[in-house]
């Protein structure tokens, strides 16, 4: 076990959103944001940002980290940046009218297309298909929910197909 996993997660803490030069077994060297460190295997997540590319995110294991050094502090701006890798992209807000809408108008496409669909819940806001496959309000592919991988994916990808056509 090596110093880095030695470590306790209230140190990993005070290295996110800072800038840090990693390095690894074998002289290996990885520069970039610190976005989190996994607790139990020590890995460590980093965002960078190359100049007019999208960011990208990499992990470098635990057990082969030899020395991490912190380069720069985040500023507020950075830290916003780094919130937003890992949240997911802001959903529209939609009104209680809007999601019945949403959710009558999906209802009944799927009927048409001869999938057993009801709702279900308090409030009948969600939708249940064939009793294996749930969706949520905003009733997107990202909402669908099943225990049976083959059933959400041909789902989700139904959905996406209906809202493609809207």
């Amino acid at each position: 076990m090596n110093d880095w996993q030695r470590k306790s997660p209230l140190d990993w803490e005070t290295y996110v959103n800072k800038l840090v030069k990693v390095v690894a077994v074998e002289k290996h060297q990885y520069e970039g944001w610190v976005l989190t460190v996994d607790p139990v295997s020590a890995t460590i997540v980093l965002a960078t940002f190359p100049e007019n590319k999208k960011g990208s995110v990499s992990f470098i294991m635990g057990h082969a980290i030899q020395e991490v050094e912190i380069l720069q502090e985040g500023d507020s701006d950075m830290k916003q940046r780094l919130a937003h890798i890992s949240a997911p992209e802001e959903s529209q807000a939609y009104s209680p009218e809007e999601l019945e809408k949403r959710k009558n108008a999906l209802k009944t496409w799927l009927q048409t297309n001869h999938i057993p669909v009801g709702e279900q819940g308090e409030q009948g806001r969600t939708l249940s298909v064939a009793g294996v496959l749930t969706i949520e309000p905003p009733y997107s592919p990202e909402q669908c929910s099943s225990t049976n991988e083959i059933i959400l994916s041909r789902m989700q990808g139904l959905v996406q197909g209906y809202l493609d056509q809207q």
